[in-house]
């Protein structure tokens, strides 16, 4: 089976799918959610710079089509600093 490529679209970098989050706004409420979903897709490389490039110019919004609640960026930064705090051990 070929292995799923996807796109970062902050740094635009190409790599596997389970190397990056993915967002999506579902269809057809319109919610924007991590992980789960039928619906647009966007996906983010699970670094400092993606993310905050990605949050200052809207990449995830102009991505989904659609508004991305400020919550959803809090989850994001929690789960990076989450991830970094597990990869020092």
């Amino acid at each position: 089976m070929k292995p799923n490529y996807r796109r970062c679209i902050s740094c635009r970098r190409v790599g596997l799918k389970e190397e990056f989050w993915r967002i999506v706004r579902v269809f057809p409420s319109g919610k924007v959610q991590l992980d789960q979903g039928m619906g647009r897709s966007a996906y983010i490389c699970p670094q400092t710079g993606c993310l905050q490039a990605a949050q200052k110019k809207n990449r995830l919004g102009r991505s989904l089509h659609g508004t991305v609640p400020e919550t959803l960026y809090q989850t994001l930064w929690q789960r990076l600093t989450e991830n970094n705090t597990q990869n020092q051990i």
